[in-house]
């Protein structure tokens, strides 16, 4: 049982969080600051205890030196919650307008990419491969791959393993439940192991290029309910770095308070019949 913390790894002088603060933005480009000292204090001081620190001090030594204690670190403030077929009116937009556009300058058999990121414990991914399963009824005739990507390590890992609560199932029909998952066991079902074979999950940044062009190009990406933490400045290196990744022709989803067109104007504004979305100029 681990010992309840001290005084002295608890207390945060407002130099200390401004510090933390500072250091989650440059590694994230999330904003925190004074307003949400709790939630700092108890997520800090859970890593300084873990760490054996006796003090913030020498536990923020210890973290500019350590990338891997930077990982847990960023782990622990990163946020995920999400369930399956959230804003299901984007992959009803993606069957019935977005691949229907992609595949008129594709044959059959060709590969068409689709990236998730952040995409948390992979609800997100995973459903947009069930949706086409069960929807598009080109599925089968084109290479689809589908990436999932997240800063979170943690996150990935249980992405990769596929067992969710009851909560995170709740949108899903019985139908779907039986024919993508395993039978319940403890309130909870995994992913049947074909569709965790068939989604890559990886680990990328949002405000780091390199990690970003680490995966490649893409036809259309997911990138929901992220940008609403990150400042002016991250969310147009975002956006840069999103807009990079995109083949010519590709599309950008965004959470549905989050709007591209008033971070950058190099995205064209598509309004299609189920969903508004950001496209990356096509080619002349």
């Amino acid at each position: 049982m681990r010992p309840s913390p001290t005084d002295e790894q608890t207390r945060l002088s407002g130099d200390d969080l401004q510090r933390v603060c500072d250091f989650l933005y440059r590694q994230t480009g999330m904003l925190f600051g004074e307003s949400k000292r709790y939630y700092i204090e108890r997520r800090l001081t859970d890593r300084i205890v873990a760490s054996d620190a006796p003090n913030f001090a020498t536990y923020f030594s210890y973290l500019r030196n350590d990338p891997e204690e930077a990982e847990r670190l960023i782990n622990a403030f990163t946020v995920n919650e999400t369930y399956f077929y959230r804003e299901e009116h984007q992959l009803t937009c993606l069957g019935r307008s977005l691949l229907p556009d992609l595949i008129t300058t594709r044959r059959p058999g060709d590969k068409i990419r689709i990236w998730s990121q952040p995409c948390s414990t992979g609800e997100e991914a995973y459903s947009i491969a069930i949706w086409l399963l069960e929807n598009w009824r080109m599925v089968d005739a084109y290479n689809v791959e589908i990436v999932g990507s997240d800063i979170d390590t943690g996150v990935l890992e249980a992405a990769r393993l596929g067992f969710y609560g009851e909560r995170a199932l709740s949108r899903l029909s019985p139908q779907v439940l039986e024919a993508y998952f395993e039978p319940s066991r403890r309130h909870r079902r995994q992913i049947i192991g074909d569709l965790r074979e068939s989604v890559s999950f990886t680990s990328a940044n949002l405000v780091d290029k390199a990690s970003m062009a680490a995966q490649g190009q893409f036809d259309v990406i997911f990138c929901r309910n992220v940008l609403i933490y990150f400042d002016e400045e991250s969310r147009l290196l975002a956006a840069q770095n999103l807009y990079d990744r995109l083949n010519p022709g590709g599309y950008l989803c965004l959470g549905h308070t989050e709007s591209m067109s008033r971070i950058s104007d190099r995205f064209l504004v598509r309004r299609f019949e189920d969903a508004i979305v950001y496209q990356r100029p096509p080619l002349p």
